[in-house]
């Protein structure tokens, strides 16, 4: 069945990204809560938000935003970057420590995506992009992000 199909793919990126977390944490302290961990994710997915966009899309209070992401920039996982355009306004970008530990996932999803294109044909492949255009632009319109994660 298709929904036990996407289940089933959805929940082995998940499971795969945890088991490289907890192998990479048995050596060193864990240095992101889980939902700090949300947060920095958020926070790229979105490219570059303010504190108010943060919350805004989180649904949390401004100063509670404020509060998460200063922890964020204590760590070193994100920036605040000055507005040209308000200066009383900043971005928030996440760091090149951030983008390493995202790599865990990325890059395994790389390899899945270098098997799939190994495995089916260019118009398979075609069309399985496609249909996940279709699914991220159509069908779940309740997340709205400005630029797709690479």
């Amino acid at each position: 069945m298709l929904k036990d199909a996407f289940f089933t793919v959805y929940t082995k990126f998940k499971l795969h990204f945890y088991q490289e977390i907890f192998r990479r944490f048995q050596s060193r302290e864990a240095s992101l809560t889980t939902m700090e961990t949300f947060c920095v994710e958020s926070i790229q997915a979105l490219g570059s938000p303010t504190v108010n966009e943060f919350a805004t899309f989180m649904c949390i209070s401004t100063p509670n935003a404020a509060y998460k992401v200063n922890s964020l920039v204590e760590k070193g996982y994100i920036r605040k970057i000055r507005s040209e355009r308000d200066r009383r306004e900043y971005h928030l970008e996440v760091t090149q420590k951030y983008i390493d530990y995202y790599n865990i996932s990325t890059s395994y999803m790389a390899e899945v995506m270098d098997r799939i294109l190994a495995r089916f044909s260019p118009e398979e492949c075609a069309k399985l992009e496609e249909m996940l255009e279709v699914v991220s632009q159509e069908l779940m319109p309740e997340v709205q992000i400005p630029r797709a994660p690479k």
